[in-house]
């Protein structure tokens, strides 16, 4: 995988289709992506949970082309895909066999129900333990052939949970990654993963069940030249854990750490948890989903009688982080969160990354400054490529929170916006990242004066190479100071003044 920044995009967002994305990636962005994470292009890609509910998980929507455009785009970008292990979508063709035909169904197996998981029946404390980040018992009422059921659906009811230990179950999810790796894609996400196995008596999330789980399937992808990334929310120790067991883990903690940095001027939490972090982490402050609290909070899956587990931030900052969110945003993005606008998950909060900032372009640069300079594997959304504003219009049409942070954006738009001096210098930070040979280690240097914090980084094979960013978190502001290999030295005195960087 090559070293640089990667782009989160869906396949209609900014060009139209796949062969669009391919063109807007080679033409518009030139250089400053060397990856693409394309969100889910299957059949179909606007489903009830905008691709996440697969009918098809073999094949590309034909509105959006076909496995040949991935290989195309493959060729110069470095690609992602979902793979959505937890769950299909109910309209899926295995699950309407189920429907109408019971456990007379050749697909029976690959579903979960909850007797399936408690043949001998679920104590009270067991389905309390179950954890949820979202209300109620993951279980709907669903007719099988001649039989009421209770079908496991950790997400909607659109979304029917596979029993990935079935052999129909091992079977579909070998087919989705025969699929992907025949395409050119060189990584895979693990959608939800954390939720995949379901054991009785325990949390069903992140079980040692979980891990041997995804162990074998990490060995199935790497056997096909694919690496694995698991997504999963949950409290920062259990990142830490996942991190040493897998080849890559997301830093979830790193987006609302950065807004706390900047907003209260205080480094201490996010230069605590630069030290800790695991480091083969893909760092991301903004993705499809909202910004997670989940993950720097207290942990929640404590059992009762066990001692409590604080997070990185204590529920008083946990709660001034989401009101300075929503002050910052106008009040959109409390329109957009929890229960206010039919949203999945409670423990996010849904505005763009922008916006969250109020807009102002160095702090903005900054907060991205941070996350560039932090070992891992950086990707950056389309909308916040763009640095876009929050999407009212979008979220009012669908009542969906989520859509605040995904716009669509028209020929004109796009221009536009790659005009703006915000976004040419984060473009431009993004180049800088991909060409200094200064990251091919995993070891960044931070220092905490104050406000002020210094995220630096040497290259092991070039160590004339280097990147530091010196961040007054008190005013938001960032500069900027690098070598080249031969130690050629250059500095920027604020982040937007790379907006005329070559």
């Amino acid at each position: 995988m090559r070293d640089g920044v990667q782009l989160i995009t869906y396949a209609d967002r900014l060009g139209g289709d796949l062969p669009g994305l391919a063109r807007v990636l080679r033409d518009r962005f030139g250089d400053a992506f060397t990856g693409v994470h394309v969100l889910p292009f299957f059949t179909p890609y606007d489903g009830a949970d905008a691709g996440f509910d697969p009918v098809d998980h073999t094949q590309v929507d034909p509105r959006l082309g076909g496995w040949d455009d991935v290989r195309d785009l493959a060729r110069t970008h470095d690609v992602m895909v979902d793979l959505i292990v937890n769950h299909v979508s109910a309209d899926s063709p295995q699950f309407r066999d189920v429907r109408e035909r019971g456990d007379a169904s050749q697909w029976a197996s690959m579903f979960l129900t909850m007797s399936s998981v408690f043949p001998d029946g679920a104590r009270e404390e067991d389905l309390a333990r179950i954890y949820r980040p979202r209300p109620g018992l993951p279980f709907t009422a669903l007719r099988l052939g001649d039989r009421l059921r209770y079908v496991w659906t950790t997400f909607t009811p659109q979304q029917v949970d596979v029993d990935v230990h079935s052999p129909a179950g091992r079977a579909y999810l070998t087919s989705v990654l025969d699929a992907v790796a025949a395409a050119g894609v060189t990584l895979v996400r693990l959608d939800a993963v954390g939720y995949a196995v379901k054991t009785p008596g325990t949390t069903c999330f992140m079980t040692p069940q979980t891990f041997a789980f995804i162990d074998e399937f990490t060995a199935q992808a790497r056997a096909r030249g694919v690496q694995v990334l698991v997504e999963v929310h949950s409290y920062y120790q259990q990142q830490v854990a996942i991190g040493r067991s897998v080849d890559l883990v997301y830093d979830f903690a790193l987006p609302p750490l950065v807004l706390h940095a900047l907003y209260t001027g205080d480094p201490l939490p996010l230069a605590h948890w630069l030290q800790v972090r695991p480091r083969n982490a893909v760092t991301v402050l903004d993705t499809h989903d909202g910004i997670g609290v989940i993950d720097v909070g207290a942990d929640r899956t404590v059992e009762p009688g066990e001692d409590p587990r604080p997070g990185l931030l204590t529920e008083p900052q946990l709660d001034a982080l989401v009101e300075e969110i929503h002050r910052r945003t106008g009040g959109a993005s409390a329109r957009a969160t929890g229960a206010a606008a039919s949203n999945l998950d409670l423990y996010q909060v849904n505005s763009t990354y922008y916006d969250a900032l109020g807009g102002d372009d160095q702090a903005y640069l900054a907060a991205r400054a941070v996350q560039l300079l932090t070992p891992g594997i950086p990707q950056v959304y389309y909308v916040g490529a763009l640095a876009g504003r929050n999407d009212l219009d979008l979220l009012a049409r669908t009542g969906v929170g989520r859509d605040i942070n995904r716009h669509v954006w028209t020929a004109a738009e796009l221009d536009a916006d790659l005009s703006r001096p915000v976004v040419r210098a984060l473009l431009a930070l993004c180049r800088l990242r991909g060409s200094v040979p200064a990251f091919d280690s995993d070891e960044v240097g931070v220092r905490v004066e104050g406000s002020i914090l210094t995220l630096a980084r040497r290259g092991a094979a070039h160590p004339a190479a280097t990147f530091t960013a010196r961040i007054d978190l008190a005013a938001a502001r960032a500069s900027l100071d690098w070598s080249d290999a031969d130690g050629t030295p250059h500095h920027a005195p604020d982040l937007l003044s790379l907006a005329t960087h070559p």
